[in-house]
């Protein structure tokens, strides 16, 4: 299996944070959701691939080619989706393609056109009079009209109703029916995640807790709950993140450590969501 991108052994400090040891990879064909909670190291991460910061050791590579100041060919292959865009507010859309299309070798203007038909964007709207889901519509388009092989998408769905988060999921299972690209997704919205990645890379204080099929990882843990005396001093030991309040007690725990708990206690299927609050509760103590 050939992977569109990899990372190994990124380190960046800074006077408050340190990036630890970062090191996951993107397989082509799939989407890899990037995941953690405020301030564990998503944004340094995706911002040392896109040459937004340079770490202070490690490697990031696009289709086998090492990003370097040197090497501006390989940001070809990069389609870039923020949470807002960074183009001027009075723009109209020709006017966001003619600031844009120049930095990019493989730029086709008619798919361009194709993308903005298709995704009902109003060319004569200013970038400042459209919704925050036409944004992120706009921001799609520039992405996917010069032949990109790997998308990274910062907070894509953040703020953008229902309706708007599956009609980006719809587009982005599009995309993905050429198994040669690869898209990076990080999101607070882990239910989308859940609807359409294959691979979670789980980041907690700037190192990777988990990397890897997203099925492992959410057959890999159970809620539990029960009462406060249900538990014996060791037993209690086992709960990530283990809270006590009036009506007994509920945390998280490994799949292969449920035999060790007593018959009576509840186990329940987890989400993502539930696993990045428990596992942040614990901090890194239980990688």
């Amino acid at each position: 299996m050939n992977n569109i991108l990899e990372i190994s052994h990124l380190n960046k400090r800074y006077e408050e944070f340190l990036l630890q040891n970062v090191s996951f990879s993107v397989p082509q064909g799939y989407i890899m959701g990037f995941i953690g909670p405020n301030g564990a190291g998503k944004t340094t991460t995706i911002k040392s691939i896109l040459g937004m910061v340079y770490p202070d050791s490690g490697t990031v590579k696009i289709l086998g080619s090492e990003i370097s100041s040197e090497n501006t060919e390989i940001k070809d292959d990069i389609g870039v989706v923020m949470d807002l865009p960074f183009y001027v507010d009075e723009w109209k859309i020709k006017d966001v393609e003619a600031a844009v299309s120049p930095f990019y070798s493989r730029w086709n203007s008619k798919v361009f056109a194709d993308f903005v038909r298709k995704f009902g964007l109003i060319q004569n709207k200013k970038v400042k009079e459209l919704s925050r889901g036409m944004k992120v519509k706009l921001m799609l388009a520039i992405a996917l009209s010069h032949e990109a092989k790997l998308l990274i998408l910062d907070e894509p769905t953040s703020g953008l109703d229902p309706v708007a988060r599956d009609e980006l999921m719809d587009i982005l299972r599009d995309y993905m029916l050429d198994e040669t690209k690869g898209i990076l997704f990080s999101t607070h919205i882990t239910s989308d995640l859940e609807k359409i990645a294959d691979y979670i890379t789980f980041i907690i204080n700037g190192k990777i807790v988990f990397t890897g099929q997203k099925d492992k990882l959410l057959e890999s843990y159970f809620l539990v709950k029960g009462g406060i005396s249900d538990l014996n001093s060791l037993q209690k030991k086992l709960i990530i993140g283990y809270r006590e309040h009036s009506a007994g007690f509920e945390g998280m725990i490994k799949a292969e450590n449920i035999g060790m708990l007593p018959e009576n206690i509840i186990f329940e299927k987890i989400s993502l969501d539930e696993i990045i609050i428990y596992m942040n509760k614990e901090g890194t103590s239980h990688e």
